[in-house]
């Protein structure tokens, strides 16, 4: 697998609530994206919700749409839906999915995709990795 896209995450702002056994957090970001297939930025409104129980692995759901250009140099948008878990050692592995509007980017609906979550100052990295044919 090699990284096809690299989303640099910016947070703006968090929503939380903290129940008796459970927490909930509504994370806003907003950000830049870069790879070998596509450049642009993160679109307004970009939001991970993430949930912790008790004693378990935090999961999340991010859903945002990206504005750009493809490969071929065509303006395009793509909307990604990340859905992960914190694993024992805190790190996050998320299963993406994609939908674009770029003709030539449009192997990335039917690609298997898994995803990694890095934090950064002020942010996280999130790296999206696949196997191209």
């Amino acid at each position: 697998m090699h990284e096809i896209l690299r989303v640099n995450v910016s947070l703006e702002d968090v929503m939380e609530v903290k129940g008796a056994r459970r927490s909930a957090s509504m994370v806003l970001f907003s950000g830049t994206a870069e790879g070998p297939y596509f450049h642009g930025k993160v679109l307004p409104h970009g939001i991970d919700t993430q949930m912790r129980t008790e004693g378990g692995p935090m999961t999340l759901s991010a859903r945002y749409i990206l504005e750009g250009t493809d490969d071929l140099g065509k303006s395009c948008r793509i909307f990604i839906e990340n859905n992960g878990t914190e694993n024992p050692g805190r790190a996050v592995c998320t299963r993406p999915v994609i939908v674009t509007d770029s003709p030539s980017l449009a192997w990335m609906e039917h690609a298997a995709l898994r995803g990694t979550v890095e934090g950064t100052a002020g942010g996280v990295v999130i790296h999206i990795l696949a196997d191209k044919d």
